[in-house]
């Protein structure tokens, strides 16, 4: 999902937004064959995540810019520690850091929260799984943090899986049809390899959509003793998913009910990016070689 291709697009986009015309001020002030080395240092507990974004931020902006990823996407570090270093033209590395950080920091603040949740899970069978409220246009990024935080990934897109919500069923209750006999006939029409799935308000309604051979019943702001009768009653026959209400305090309780998959639209729409510092160090060499 995150190939260079789909990064550079991101970054690039987001360099032209931040700097349309140059970077006036490093243009004004830095001699253009000044080098600089900066350092990313965590300045809170975490997990890392946007290594790749992080590099192509600088690399697009100057291509001699050195970047040295210290740990990998997916680890935890501590308040302190040094996780990674550009070094080059100093120019390219003031007009890039802003971006390059911004990233960073969103992206590790996502796989920091994730991590969270799937650690309240821990002895559980319940997966921790992303929504499609994500920032428009970071929807990859966002969605890489959290299988960096160990989470999984809900469908992509609108366009990956059959997902009939409440307001679809409102409107085929509408026209007069059965909600076994509509989904029987969306049932009809699909490649045996599209994943089917369905939102239920109410436990009168899992009866009528397992008859129609639904892959996931998604159980939408249920109480956690609705949520055990609920997985009662699909006995395996589905996956359950977990869906509305749910919080690093409401999730282990969640994840007890005996629920396959848990989403939390949290991971992505309200999370806080995580405080990274990105520190440059002028390098004793102060002339980069303009042949």
């Amino acid at each position: 999902m995150l190939t260079t291709p789909a990064i550079d697009t991101v970054v690039r986009a987001a360099l032209d937004e931040d700097a349309p015309w140059g970077d006036l001020t490093s243009e004004m002030l830095i001699p253009a064959d000044a080098v600089a080395t900066a350092q990313l240092v965590a300045r809170e507990a975490g997990v890392f995540s946007g290594g790749a974004v992080f590099d192509a931020a600088f690399r697009l902006v100057d291509p001699r810019i050195t970047v040295h990823l210290l740990v990998r996407d997916g680890t935890p570090f501590a308040a302190g520690d040094l996780l990674a270093e550009a070094s080059g033209p100093a120019r390219g590395i003031l007009q890039a850091e802003r971006i390059g950080l911004n990233f960073v920091q969103r992206m590790s603040g996502i796989a920091t929260l994730t991590a969270r949740y799937v650690a309240e899970t821990d002895g559980t069978t319940a997966r921790i799984v992303d929504t499609r409220k994500t920032t428009p246009g970071l929807r990859a990024f966002e969605r890489q943090a959290v299988r960096d935080g160990g989470g999984h990934n809900h469908r992509f897109s609108l366009s990956d899986a059959v997902m009939a919500k409440d307001n679809h069923l409102a409107v085929l209750s509408a026209g007069g049809i059965g909600l076994t006999d509509a989904l029987l006939a969306v049932r009809a029409k699909l490649s045996h390899t599209t994943h089917f799935e369905v939102e239920v308000d109410t436990l009168e309604q899992i009866e009528p959509v397992l008859a129609a051979g639904i892959d996931t019943i998604m159980l939408d702001n249920f109480a956690l003793g609705d949520l055990r009768e609920g997985v009662r009653r699909i006995a395996g026959r589905a996956i359950v998913e977990a869906s509305g209400g749910v919080s690093l305090e409401t999730v282990r309780r969640i994840a007890q009910t005996g629920v396959d998959v848990i989403s939390v639209g949290a991971l992505t729409h309200s999370v806080r990016a995580l405080d990274l510092g990105l520190d440059v160090v002028i390098l004793p060499e102060a002339v980069f070689p303009t042949a």
